[in-house]
């Protein structure tokens, strides 16, 4: 039978039975989806390609140590295993230097850029990012979750659903209660974001 038509789970039966192919087979199979996923996220195709291998590699070390439980969804399981390299290497960033708004293309309020600023307008911007993201850093977890796949990484609401197992309508209360909690916090630091 070729490999081609053989299902994910035929192929990691395969290579738990000592078929060491399979396991190249369903790499290749979902390869592209995966870097394109982890690219539109990062916006950068060499790092892209960097997570997508680190992915690959920590699911098949979970497979070769018994650990990953085969509910005929893989390609979701690799998909969430990219997602969270994704958002440790965000955590990574921050930690070593904020994200400029260049970097993802928008503002602090999601809208492209059109216009050259001056270097106070670009002063008062970078001031305006860093009072952001430490206000979102300090939202719980699952409502930053969502403000940086939304506002940062640029997801639809459906997309952020399916990456973080919640229906449409949690992904998008977390996001009302984050600017809820944001909006709190701005005005009790009075903060003037303009």
């Amino acid at each position: 039978m070729n490999a081609q038509v053989l299902s994910d789970q035929v192929l990691l039966n395969n290579y738990l039975s000592g078929d060491r192919n399979a396991i190249s087979s369903l790499i290749e199979r979902h390869n592209r989806r995966v870097r394109d996923y982890i690219n539109m996220l990062v916006k950068n195709h060499d790092l892209a390609e960097d997570i997508a291998q680190e992915a690959f590699i920590k699911a098949v070390r979970v497979i070769d140590e018994g650990r990953y439980t085969d509910n005929g969804k893989f390609l979701s399981w690799i998909l969430r295993i990219a997602h969270n390299l994704v958002i440790d290497h965000f955590r990574a960033q921050r930690q070593n230097k904020t994200v400029s708004e260049t970097d993802v293309g928008y503002d602090v309020l999601g809208t492209l850029r059109f216009a050259e600023h001056t270097i106070e307008d670009a002063l008062v911007s970078e001031q305006i990012e860093r009072d952001v993201r430490a206000l979102v850093e300090l939202l719980p977890e699952e409502q930053r979750e969502v403000v940086m796949m939304r506002y940062f990484a640029g997801l639809s609401f459906k997309d952020i659903a399916e990456q973080t197992n919640v229906s449409i309508n949690t992904a998008l209360g977390r996001m009302r209660y984050a600017l809820i909690n944001l909006r709190r916090m701005i005005k009790e630091k009075k903060l003037i974001l303009s």
